[in-house]
């Protein structure tokens, strides 16, 4: 095991519901209900799982977007929400994102050397000339032109934007890089330049990365070890090759048989899932994968699983291997 960058413990981030005449609170939106992981340095850490699973809802409170009611975020082994305002700014340098649609992450009135290089001003690294030799370097880094630096985002198809958007992660030289979804706007051959950009990056750079997809298949490329969500929750977290070749988690093992397979004469069981994922206003008690579980028993609605150690690093979240 390397040296832990960042590591969560037990967050939680809610989402008040108001309602009535008087508007109050009737509710919350448990998006993210109790989640810890830790990332190694210089590692990739896959977080995978399905719409609506609080997986966009982490990686935008990592970057300070979202307050939690409650758990922590240690970074170098400090508490991120007990930093004192000099270390925040520091925080703040080194731990990135990029975001999934690079249609919409990129202000369509500012050319590209000022979107790009407007982080380099805010913190006081570089200005000028100085800036503008940073941002060409970045551009050629990433895949682009230096003279592109004068368009505008318009002038870019998505998976230029999304380079142009990966150069802006990179302005500030971070340790850390959350990439929401990078690749899921982007189409085949496009995703597959930008993943090989990421893995030469993350070399070059010396990066750690949060990869968060709905894509299996891409995280098998791209990521060292990987976290399944499940309505708020991790339900199992791995080493790549073991998710893959032996999945434990009954929602893990449904969503590995979903995965295409190139080769027509290998067959691969499918395991359908019935119906629909229930509401994080009110999850079921219990496992909250127990109404969709085709293995569910009187346990699963009556005790939540915790994550138990199966085997050596591979951690699972369900009743048949804890009771």
């Amino acid at each position: 095991m390397g040296n832990t960058l960042l590591r969560i413990e037990n967050l939680k981030v809610y989402f008040p519901i108001t309602g009535g005449v008087i508007p109050r609170t009737i509710g919350y939106v448990k998006a993210v209900d109790g989640v810890s992981f830790t990332i190694e340095e210089g590692k990739t850490l896959g977080l995978v799982g399905e719409s609506g699973c609080g997986k966009t809802t982490i990686a935008r409170t990592i970057v300070l977007l979202n307050k939690p009611i409650s758990g922590s975020i240690y970074y170098k082994g400090k508490n991120v929400f007990k930093m004192n305002k000099k270390e925040l700014m520091k925080y703040k340098r080194e731990v990135q994102i990029i975001f999934q649609d690079p249609y919409l992450s990129l202000n369509p009135r500012l050319p590209i050397g000022e979107i790009v290089g407007e982080p380099l001003e805010i913190h006081g690294i570089a200005k000028g000339r100085r800036k503008e030799a940073i941002v060409r370097k970045l551009l050629v880094d990433v895949g682009l032109e230096e003279d592109h630096i004068y368009r505008y985002p318009f002038a870019f198809s998505g998976g230029q934007r999304q380079r142009i958007a990966i150069a802006r992660a990179l302005a500030l030289r971070p340790k850390f890089i959350v990439a929401d979804e990078p690749v899921s706007a982007l189409d085949v051959s496009t995703r597959a330049s930008i993943l090989n950009l990421l893995k030469r990056l993350q070399s070059d750079y010396g990066l750690t990365f949060l990869f968060i997809s709905h894509d299996l298949a891409t995280l098998r490329y791209i990521a060292d070890r990987v976290a399944v969500m499940y309505l708020g929750k991790i339900v199992e977290i791995s080493d790549v090759r073991r998710i893959y070749e032996k999945p434990l988690h009954p929602y893990t093992q449904a969503l590995i048989s979903s995965i295409p397979i190139p080769d027509p004469s290998i067959k691969r069981k499918w395991i359908p899932l019935k119906g629909e994922v229930p509401s994080p206003i009110n999850p079921p008690p219990g496992c909250r994968f127990h109404p969709r579980c085709e293995y569910t028993r009187k346990v699963c609605s009556e005790k939540e699983p915790t994550l138990v150690e199966v085997e050596p690093d591979h951690w699972v979240a369900c009743h048949l291997y804890s009771s």
